[in-house]
């Protein structure tokens, strides 16, 4: 199973980013789907996650301000990201709880860095 994420870069104080995460591999099922994040220096924190019902929830930081959702036939996750602060400046790292025929865990992609400039 492989998550491969896409959309981050560089973007200055309020304005937006939209992260893209698609899972691939020999998939049966993916449960949630979501982002983390990771400053330097700091610990990995939840962004949000969806469920494949379409339960979500968000970190404190981000909420009104983010907005996540996937495609469950495309096996792709996607967050929307408004009004960003130079606080969001991290790597974002895409995670999803995957069920194959052998194996049930949570996979992570490589993470795609977000610079926000103030």
């Amino acid at each position: 199973v492989q998550l491969v994420e896409s959309g981050g870069g560089l973007v200055q104080a309020g304005g937006s980013l939209r992260l893209s995460c698609a899972a691939s591999g020999s998939i049966f099922r993916i449960n949630a789907m979501g982002w983390y994040r990771q400053a330097p220096g700091q610990q990995r924190e939840l962004v949000a996650i969806i469920t494949s019902g379409g339960n979500t929830n968000y970190g404190d930081s981000v909420k009104g301000r983010f907005t996540v959702s996937r495609d469950n036939a495309k096996n792709t996750v996607y967050v929307q990201m408004n009004s960003l602060k130079s606080e969001d400046t991290a790597k974002y790292y895409c995670a999803a709880d995957v069920v194959t025929t052998r194996t049930h865990q949570w996979y992570w992609g490589q993470g795609t860095q977000v610079t926000v400039s103030s």
